[in-house]
């Protein structure tokens, strides 16, 4: 792609962005009456039609009416969270507590350190907990060799998902075949041993350019996912963001939203705006602050 291409796609993306924006402030406009409305409605959606509950949500409901059962929203919204914890000091014992309460709240996966991966694959088994951990975490300088063997001890310990970091020296020198050849070795590696890769961007870091070309490689390299942050830099995860990022790949892949998601009301503008899967660390306060809406 040349540079004349290049622009014109961050102006169709820009565009977009900028009418998705607008749109979120009409908060109803665009949906559909049937999609939130049933003619034998009993206001108690939120256990009785879980798609319908995320249509309201997505639409933009702060109130959610429901009976003593909310369980079903529980599981819509923890199935799309990986209940993280990637702080160096986390100890074995804080590791079976998140991988506890993920068991107990049906989240999609825990994230940890590669150091963690065999103590939580153990004690998530027989559930459909995943065991997510992360490669060439946090600073993506790592060499693609290197990678690629952390990516194929890891599964061999148990991991099913990898979240990856790119090589953001790499992209911001305009050496994209480099930053795709690296991803590709992960992806592949990944995929050989039967897990999924998420490849993070550490968008704060980027500019709009340089987030399209990163979310590009990605794509091209074969990623499940493209991913916003990884926590340990100067920002994380925002709407807008996932919304670009979203724009770039399409529907094809998935996208995750992490880094700063600390409440239901966080949770949800990143869902509205593309993503489909969020890394927190608050994943209970969120699922809790959700049930407290769901209850009202």
């Amino acid at each position: 792609m040349d540079s004349h291409e290049l622009e014109k796609l961050i102006q169709a993306i820009t565009e977009e962005m900028l009418a998705y924006l607008g749109a979120q402030q009409g908060n109803l406009r665009g949906v559909e009456l049937a999609e939130i409305y049933c003619a034998e409605c009993n206001e108690r959606c939120s256990h009785l039609c879980v798609h319908k509950t995320q249509k309201a949500i997505e639409a933009g409901a702060a109130r959610i009416s429901a009976g003593g059962e909310v369980a079903s929203v529980d599981a819509q919204i923890a199935h799309l969270i990986d209940h993280t914890l990637l702080k160096p000091d986390a100890t074995r014992e804080q590791i079976r507590k998140l991988c506890e309460e993920a068991v107990k709240f049906g989240f999609a996966s825990v994230c940890i350190n590669p150091w963690n991966v065999a103590q939580a694959a153990e004690l998530v088994r027989g559930s459909e907990v995943k065991v997510c951990t992360v490669v060439g975490f946090p600073l993506g300088a790592t060499l693609p060799q290197v990678k690629i063997y952390e990516t194929d001890a890891v599964i061999k310990l148990g991991a099913q998902e990898i979240d990856m970091v790119i090589n953001i020296g790499a992209l911001k020198s305009g050496l994209d075949d480099t930053v795709e050849a690296d991803i590709r070795g992960v992806v592949d590696a990944s995929h050989r041993g039967g897990a999924i890769c998420k490849v993070i961007l550490e968008t704060a870091l980027l500019t709009i350019e340089e987030k399209v070309r990163a979310s590009l490689a990605a794509k091209n390299a074969g990623a499940d996912f493209v991913k916003t942050s990884t926590g340990f830099s100067t920002g994380g995860a925002t709407a807008e963001d996932v919304s670009l990022m979203r724009a770039v790949v399409g529907g094809e892949i998935g996208i995750k939203a992490a880094g700063g998601v600390r409440s239901f009301d966080d949770f949800q503008k990143m869902v509205a705006a593309g993503a489909t899967r969020v890394g927190a660390s608050a994943s209970v306060k969120i699922l809790e602050q959700a049930r407290g809406l769901a209850a009202d």
